[in-house]
């Protein structure tokens, strides 16, 4: 391989195989690279006398979707397969920061501190395929042929306060035979390996990833152990006949669906994660938890750590590899599953090809939080789908609340509030902190006193407003809403949330997209649905915009007036479903309290004659 890998020919079969294996091309920038790292980690190894080991270029992790830029194969000393990961990077500049650890950033992209990432491979391959079968040693170290002693030093105080310290990162200097190649063996992690048989190689590769038990028994334990995990009353109730279900179609072994409904709050993703932790305690489970929303994965990931890796993962397009015929299959936020883009002739294919591949799914379903016509399935659609492939069927519906401050009395007033046409009663509870606000300026006054006072407040809009911020901060304040005050016209002008994936460490009060709704900062921000659903937090400002306004006793939808590009071309008459959905899920994020505002003087005028303004300023009327 080390003369191969400096011949063109090598590189356009990797580009072929790669293709083949994965799906899609890899990028000019991805086969740059290869071209560069490749041959500067051979030569090392060579020099380093271990030519005879066995080398694998871009592994796949399908658990998580994930590649290992080279890995070595080798046998230790006691007989055991050693495998060490080799992360390659062509850095020769870096931004860290103190306080954040964990991350670093390249350019203008923030990504994470390489140590962590050699060691998430490295518990991956621990965690996934080592088992009695394979008693697999795996180590892990990053390669940075490019760089001198002052980066790698910059990287390691980085890497040296938590677990990553474990894993070595090697420079340019480090990579020459000095003072011996047993030496350069040593620091590559691949000191006294000798060639594993080819019989133990095969085993490697054809072995099934699928999370071992010691992975799942610390799952099991980290969500027992959370108390954002506790259930509640009828939460309980209804985990148990779930759980019941499950158990009775893995010991008869019949193909089931079960459907667990509720609205908001009513705890569906709660259970999901307990049930989760109950399928974690049995040793040879195979179960996965999986969400449309990335947000909410990446939430949940964070909560559980890295105990969650590969059994927590987004659903979109593809099925998450590893899940078999024994695999239980856990679908929260199943109404956010994409049909891609109209399922009016079928089942959805993607969704259906993941039923039927596990022997039980459990999804979680809110038909009134389906937002967009490129998503959503209804429970009568799951039903018939059950019996067309001979899967027994379960429903199980929650209606206790454990959102809004517990209070029923809100979320029946929010239903009744957006149906379509007909009067709405006056707010009358007293159980939830609700009112009409009067401007934007008293708006930010209240989230800022909540947020002053230790609480979590957000701000959230329909999207009415044009989104055209590039994806890394500063952000532009795109969402403007211009009115009269007391002292004349008044703007008031926010950015919605950032769209990056991960915190930008120059603005870190910018949270990433995923973390609007819990880090500090995100109440600088708007929220628009697609960051807001499936979260929380305390206080909650929703602006009604344009797009839905109330003409004598009905809503009106106006799609003209929004920006989502989701809804370009579609009626009125079929947008007023998913607006009226969208701020119905808005509305409904607050756990302590509420204010709705609108930008259209009519619908504010509607909102004032049901509900008192608690928040009006001193003098104010």
């Amino acid at each position: 391989m080390a003369r191969d890998v400096t011949q063109p020919a090598f590189i356009e079969a990797c580009e072929q195989q790669f293709t083949k294996v994965f799906g899609f091309a890899p990028s000019q920038d991805e086969i740059r690279s290869w071209q560069r790292s490749w041959p500067a980690l051979m030569s090392p190894l060579c020099s380093a006398g271990l030519g005879e080991l066995h080398v694998l270029l871009e592994y796949s992790l399908p658990a998580t979707g994930e590649r290992i830029d080279a890995l070595i194969i080798g046998e230790a000393p006691d007989g055991r397969l050693c495998t060490v990961v080799i992360e390659l990077k062509q850095w020769t500049s870096v931004q860290t920061s103190p306080f954040r650890p964990g991350m670093a950033k390249i350019g203008r992209r923030t990504v994470q501190h390489p140590a962590r990432q050699v060691r998430g491979y490295v518990r991956y391959l621990e965690d996934w395929i080592s088992r009695d079968d394979i008693p697999l040693l795996a180590r892990g170290i990053t390669v940075l042929h490019d760089a001198g002693p002052e980066l790698i030093r910059q990287l390691q105080e980085g890497a040296a306060r938590g677990a990553a310290a474990d894993f070595p990162l090697l420079g340019r200097d480090d990579l020459a035979a000095e003072p011996s190649r047993e030496a350069l063996a040593e620091r590559l992690g691949c000191a006294t390996l000798q060639p594993a048989p080819q019989q133990s190689i095969k085993a490697f590769l054809d072995a099934e990833h699928r999370p071992s038990p010691a992975l799942l028994a610390r799952a099991g334990q980290v969500i027992e152990g959370n108390d954002a995990f506790t259930l509640l009353g009828d939460q309980d109730l209804a985990l148990q006949e779930v759980w019941h279900s499950v158990k009775a179609s893995q010991e008869r072994g019949t193909r089931s669906t079960i459907v667990v409904t509720g609205g908001p709050g009513t705890g569906k993703t709660v259970i999901a994660c307990r049930l989760l932790g109950d399928l974690c305690r049995n040793p040879h489970a195979n179960p996965r938890l999986l969400s449309p929303s990335g947000t909410l994965t990446r939430q949940l990931k964070r909560t559980l750590g890295e105990t969650s890796r590969g059994l927590i993962t987004t659903f979109t397009d593809k099925i998450p590899p590893g899940v078999t015929a024994d695999s239980v299959v856990l679908l929260d936020e199943a109404h956010r599953a994409r049909t891609y883009p109209d399922h009016s002739r079928g089942f959805p294919l993607t969704l259906g090809k993941l039923l039927n591949q596990a022997s039980v799914a459990v999804l979680f379903l809110d038909e009134q939080q389906i937002v967009r016509p490129t998503e959503g399935v209804t429970l009568a659609e799951l039903e018939q789908h059950a019996r067309d492939q001979d899967r027994s069927f379960c429903h199980f519906d929650l209606t206790t609340q454990f959102r809004c401050n517990g209070s029923s009395a809100y979320h029946q007033w929010i239903d009744q509030f957006l149906q379509p046409e007909g009067p709405a009663a006056p707010w009358a509870g007293s159980d939830y902190d609700l009112s009409v606000i009067g401007d934007p300026d008293q708006f930010t006054q209240w989230v800022s006193a909540h947020t002053n006072n230790g609480h979590t407040a957000r701000i959230t809009a329909g999207f009415c407003w044009p989104w055209e911020s590039q994806d890394t901060p500063p952000l532009r304040p795109e969402v403007e809403i211009s009115w009269s005050g007391p002292d004349g016209p008044r703007t008031w002008a926010r950015p919605w949330n950032a769209r990056i994936e991960e915190t930008d460490l120059d603005h870190p009060h910018v949270p990433a997209r995923p973390y609007w709704a819990t880090d500090t900062g995100g109440h600088e921000q708007v929220g628009c649905i697609y960051t807001a659903q499936g979260m929380e937090y305390a206080y909650n400002v929703v602006i009604i915009g344009n797009d839905l306004v109330r003409r004598d006793d009905k809503w009106v939808a106006r799609p003209d007036k929004s920006f989502d590009s989701t809804f370009k071309n579609i009626s009125s008459g079929r947008y007023l479903r998913y607006a009226l959905n969208s701020y119905r899920v808005l509305a409904t994020r607050g756990t302590r309290g509420t204010r709705l505002y609108s930008t259209d003087r009519e619908t504010q005028a509607h909102l004032e004659t049901l509900l008192s303004h608690r928040d009006r300023r001193p003098g104010q009327s």
